[in-house]
């Protein structure tokens, strides 16, 4: 048995989601111990739902994507001086060997950490390429969880149909202890993901903690199908689910809301739950589906520099008028937010669900030397109708709850309420 003092350890040392967590614009929740939690209660939670097969969402983000461009401050702070006298002293008095390459690195880390931002940081060129590979869902191989830090616990939010671990019996609400045998309490979502991700075919032995007892899990990593959309039908609807915004999620979704009205389908829902973000580009494009030409985000900085207003497109808007539902839930963020937000300002579909987790901050990527990435916040973003909603998120026009226990017995009451609407 392991005491809830030893689980506790799960929590970020720092209080903060990561910076690769950040990436993801996940979510989280609450410990095991109280199974009837509001999901709407999350922080930023790292979609991983491969296995954890699939890190999405927080990642994305809203990210509105600017690569390279030219430096426009300069600033006049002697940093090689200060911290070359500082290496020098920990080079001569420290009792052991200091690797020059890792110095760089974290001081180059710790220097973007200074700006005290969650969503703004600095990526070697592995975490880069990690990124770049998440962000288009090649997740490659996992167990097939979604998994988050909720409470300080990284907790498997939900487990994916066929997949592994919803073979075996792993139940949302399960605290990640161990992989392998290795303590992961303190670790961050993202650091968790990389110890369940692996090459197909390989095992890992996943220990969680559930009531309070030890559970353990040998598990066989299988490849995980990870589009970004795709459609499914319920009585007279046409549920359309985005898991992610990337740059094929526009055309994707536009072809399968085709698909549904050449079968007569006149009622839609759109599932964003657990969505958590993308490319704002790609929120444009879902948007446009029902918005022609109308304001979608209103994107504005402190300087000016990276103000700019994000139109629906004209004259595709096929879904205009269509009976629309959007779930949401809390870890609905980002770019997720950018749509469901504009939809419920114009009055063209009924949101439903719980609070979304409300990240209305844009993120800008700086290619660095030698495949490092910057990545940082350069602006807010605000609904059709002015609002802001970083860190309040989106109230639904429709509240309905949805717990562990609900989720583990495949139980639905949003979506059942949402085939009422």
């Amino acid at each position: 048995m392991v005491k809830k003092s030893e689980t506790a350890n799960n929590q970020d040392s720092a209080g903060k989601i990561s910076a690769a967590e950040a990436t993801r614009d996940l979510y989280y929740s609450s410990p095991a111990s109280s199974i009837k939690v509001n999901l709407a209660t999350t922080i930023i939670a790292c979609f991983v739902a491969v296995a954890v097969g699939i890190v999405i969402g927080l990642n994305y983000e809203n990210m509105s994507i600017y690569f390279g461009g030219t430096k426009t401050a300069s600033s006049n702070i002697n940093f090689n001086g200060q911290l070359n006298d500082l290496y020098d002293e920990l080079k001569a008095t420290y009792d052991g060997s200091i690797d020059d390459a890792k110095a760089i690195q974290e001081a180059k880390r710790g220097l973007v950490n200074a700006a005290g931002d969650t969503y703004t940081y600095y990526m070697t060129a592995q975490e880069a390429a990690d990124f770049q590979k998440d962000l288009s869902g090649d997740v490659g191989a996992g167990i097939g969880v979604e998994i988050a830090l909720r409470d300080g616990y990284v907790t498997v939010m939900r487990t994916t149909e066929g997949n592994p671990a919803r073979k075996a019996g792993v139940l949302a609400g399960d605290i990640i202890y161990k992989a392998d045998g290795e303590d992961l309490s303190g670790k961050t979502t993202e650091e968790v993901a990389k110890k369940l991700r692996g090459e197909a075919g390989t095992k890992v032995v996943l220990t969680v903690i559930r009531d309070n007892k030890e559970i353990e899990f040998e598990l066989t990593r299988e490849t995980i199908n990870n589009v970004s959309a795709y459609i499914d039908y319920k009585k007279d609807n046409a549920v359309i689910t985005i898991t992610r915004f990337d740059q094929d999620t526009g055309s994707i979704t536009r072809n399968l809301a085709k698909e549904a009205l050449s079968k007569g389908y006149e009622k839609f829902i759109i599932d964003l739950r657990g969505n958590g973000g993308g490319y704002v580009t790609a929120a444009q494009d879902v948007a446009s589906l029902w918005i022609d030409g109308k304001l979608v985000v209103d994107q504005r900085s402190a300087s000016g520099a990276y103000n700019e207003q994000t139109k629906a497109k004209s004259g595709g808007a096929i879904l205009a008028g269509k009976k629309t539902t959007v779930l949401v839930n809390g870890t609905t963020a980002s770019s997720s937010e950018i749509v469901a937000g504009a939809l419920q300002d114009y009055g063209l579909a009924t949101i439903l669900g719980e609070q979304t987790y409300g990240k209305g901050s844009v993120q800008a990527l700086r290619n660095l030397s030698g495949g490092e990435m910057l990545r940082v916040t350069v602006a807010k973003w605000y609904t059709p109708n002015g609002k802001n909603i970083n860190g309040e998120g989106i109230t639904p026009d429709k509240v309905v709850e949805r717990s562990y226990e609900q989720i583990n017995h495949n139980e639905d009451p949003q979506m059942d309420a949402a085939l009422k609407q």
